[in-house]
Parts: structure tokens; C-alpha cells; sequence
């Protein structure tokens, strides 16, 4: 079976819409920080595409607009920023922004499936060091479900490869969320066991001085991916 690689980044701007804009004057380091986006995610995301000549998908919107990497359902879909608004104007930021990102993501994970197509899906995060006073030990992490063996035996696979590429840093699974949470490769397992869907998580305390993750991160996420596949 022919295998497809796709790249997204769910969180890779805080970017917010002028007619929101009035809800944000006060937003602060909400937006700046963590809380607003992924820093470094994207760019991690575009190495990796780059060098596995993957197809790209990405958002720059703030996930304190509207989370795209959670379900429209979810309590947390909507930050406390846009909770306020009323029902409608709700379910139009849905329309607007959350619900074209990830039917495009969906559509071309179901149009390859149907083309028997094997496709593996990397969704690329970045995390902050310290939540709730609580100090995450992981580096560099790989979100999978356990209990679809696919995605354990290739994120087994990779962790190997990552351990062997980068020694110095703290290589985990499922840390510091489960695999198996409310997310776009959550979601996506729906179209069955030709899908592989794993997420990737960086600390951020790993950034540099210009707010970017060392390139060998992505070089070396992207060789060990294809060591992987074998």
C-alpha cells in the first residue's frame, strides 16, 4: 500500500480577526504566551514538511479565538475571551474558522484513504515548561492511542530513533497529555486503521533566543520518522 505523509500545526499564530480584536484588548500575555499559541510549533512543522516532501497544513489563528485542535463541542473549544459572546456569534466564529481547517484536513485524509492510500498523519505542538506550578520533565514527546498497535509500534520506532539523535534531551510518550485526548488525530481515527495519527510536543523552554526550536529538532524528528517507516 502507498504511503502519504501530511504535516499540520493547529496552533501556529496568535493571529486574531479585526472584528474580535475589541474582545483581546485586555488579553495581555494570554495572547503572547502559551495560552495564545504554540511557539516554534510552526516552524518545526515547516522543516519537517520541507524535508520530507510532505503537504502542509496549518493556522495561524489563536487558539484563544477558537481552538482548532479541539472538538466543537469541547468546554474548552472557546476561550474565556470568546465565551462571552452570544450563541450566534459563536457558532459563526465555528463557521468561519474552526470548521474549514479541519475539513480540509479531513477531506484529504479521507480523499487518500479512499485512493488506498496508508496515510500518517504528524500534528505539530510545542508546550509550556511550567503548568499550575507544576514542572513538565519531558523534552520532546510523541502523543499516540496505545491501544491501536500501529500507532504504538511506529511511535516505539521513532522514540528509538529520537533517543539515538538526540541523547541530551528527555524523549517520552504520551507526556505531557494522553494520547487518546480530544485533538485533530483524535478525531481523525475515525477513518479506521489505514490511519496513523500522532502528535508531536516540544518544551518550549527548548526555543531560542528568537523564539525558534534549533533546526536539528525538525531534522531529526523528520529522520527518525522515515527510520520509522522503514
Amino acid at each position: 500500500m502507498k504511503r502519504q505523509l501530511l504535516i499540520t500545526c493547529e496552533h501556529g499564530g496568535n493571529r486574531i480577526p479585526r472584528i474580535l480584536a475589541p474582545l483581546f484588548f485586555e488579553a495581555g500575555e494570554a495572547l503572547t504566551g502559551h495560552r495564545g499559541w504554540d511557539p516554534g510549533a510552526l516552524g518545526v512543522a515547516r522543516t519537517m514538511a520541507a524535508r520530507l516532501r510532505a503537504p502542509l497544513e496549518y493556522a495561524t489563528l489563536s487558539r484563544l479565538v477558537v481552538d482548532l485542535n479541539r472538538s466543537p463541542g469541547h468546554p474548552h473549544v472557546f476561550s474565556e475571551f470568546t465565551k462571552a459572546l452570544n450563541p450566534d456569534r459563536r457558532a459563526r466564529a465555528l463557521l468561519l474558522y474552526h470548521t474549514p481547517y479541519r475539513q480540509k484536513v479531513d477531506g484529504l485524509v479521507g480523499a487518500w484513504l479512499q485512493r488506498g492510500r496508508d496515510v500518517v498523519h504528524v500534528s505539530v505542538h510545542s508546550f509550556t515548561p511550567v503548568l499550575h506550578g507544576v514542572r513538565r520533565t519531558a523534552d520532546l514527546s510523541l502523543l499516540y492511542d496505545p491501544a491501536r498497535e500501529a500507532e504504538r509500534a511506529l511511535a516505539s520506532r521513532w522514540v528509538r530513533a529520537l533517543s539515538e539523535a538526540l541523547p541530551e534531551l528527555a524523549i517520552r510518550r504520551n507526556q505531557p497529555y494522553r494520547g487518546t485526548s480530544d485533538g485533530v488525530t483524535t478525531w481523525l481515527r475515525r477513518h479506521g486503521p489505514s490511519y496513523r495519527g500522532i502528535e508531536v510536543e516540544i518544551n518550549q523552554r527548548l526555543l531560542d533566543a528568537w523564539g525558534a526550536f534549533p533546526d536539528r529538532f525538525a531534522d531529526a524528528l523528520a529522520r527518525g520518522l522515515v527510520v520509522a517507516l522503514g
